[in-house]
């Protein structure tokens, strides 16, 4: 193979990707001026600012590029996202300072699909309960529900939401659907009901949410929302933190109007509530949707070509 040295000086901001071999390898094929975060640290304010500060082009993951970061930043004249979200990510910003945006939908909606789809079982087979009850030393049966033939209300279906569609067919379950984008061409292809969001919520026995955090999405499932949901229902978070009120859950769970919910994402995190994190019926991973193998080298391979393949983000 050809090694191609392109100049400039490229940062990696991502933990993940730092000590990823594969991504590290490919990246130093292509570029010779490489500043990985070889330390593990959390960057964030001033030490983000300085650890792009002399790059030309970066890497980012989690870290918030703000305004302020943006405006700091003359020479960095390419952000390119490692994952898929872009709330932490000023567009607005970039756009007026003329930086460019590499990114790309979708790169990790298997792994996230798959994840959801986990949850579900895991939730209706009382396995967070189960798994509890043996490690205290009680061993009983504990009769649970099959996903199969069950109502399953996906609220946002973009790239995560259809997969979900396609994974959830051998359950034979009625799938409902709520979107602010027109999907209906992918309803009709797919046998999935377009529905508004109480209605939605009034019907489901999953409830399962793939929609970005913005302040459209902000506290989507208020306590007031979360009331309407059918008893029994079970709640799967693995889109972003702060579009559920987690002291609205927490209450839901311990008086018995949610059956169960799993959440890989929270408002904050890692998250502080430990009577939240603690209830049996509450079962917690720590943002790993998008962390599988396969999805991390999707996830990884995407940013590497946005380095080249990217365009000033159109303004909000």
């Amino acid at each position: 193979m050809n090694i191609v040295r392109t100049a400039g000086r490229i940062a990696v901001t991502s933990r993940s990707f730092s000590k990823n071999p594969v991504l590290r390898e490919e990246l130093l094929h292509l570029y010779s001026d490489v500043t990985f975060n070889d330390a593990g640290a959390s960057l964030e304010g001033a030490d983000l600012l300085s650890f792009l500060q002399g790059h030309e082009k970066a890497i980012v993951a989690l870290e918030r590029i703000d305004a302020d970061l943006v405006s700091r930043l003359p020479e960095l004249q390419v952000i390119s996202k490692y994952g898929v979200g872009l709330d932490n990510i000023d567009a607005d910003a970039l756009a007026r300072h003329g930086k460019r945006l590499g990114w790309r939908g979708g790169v990790n909606k298997r792994s996230v699909a798959e994840l959801a789809l986990s949850f579900m079982i895991a939730l209706l087979h009382h396995v967070p309960q189960a798994a509890a009850e043996i490690r205290s030393g009680m061993w009983r049966q504990i009769q649970g529900r099959q996903l199969t033939d069950k109502v399953v209300g996906i609220i946002g279906c973009g790239h995560v939401g259809k997969d979900l569609v396609t994974l959830l067919k051998p359950f034979n379950c009625r799938v409902m659907a709520y979107d602010i984008v027109d999907q209906s061409d992918f309803y009709r292809e797919h046998g999935v009901e377009a529905a508004g969001l109480d209605a939605l919520l009034a019907c489901s026995d999953v409830v399962t949410l793939h929609v970005p955090f913005d302040p459209g999405t902000a506290n989507l499932l208020s306590r007031a929302r979360l009331s309407q949901m059918r008893p029994g229902a079970v709640l799967i978070n693995t889109a972003r933190g702060g579009i559920v009120d987690e002291v609205a859950l927490k209450i839901a769970l311990i008086e018995g109007n949610l059956s169960a919910a799993a959440f890989d994402v929270f408002a904050s995190e890692p998250p502080a509530d430990q009577e939240l994190l603690s209830l049996s019926n509450f079962m917690v991973t720590p943002h790993i949707g998008g962390s599988a193998i396969e999805a991390v080298l999707a996830m990884g391979r995407s940013a590497i070509a946005g380095l080249e393949e990217n365009s000033i983000p159109l303004k909000a």
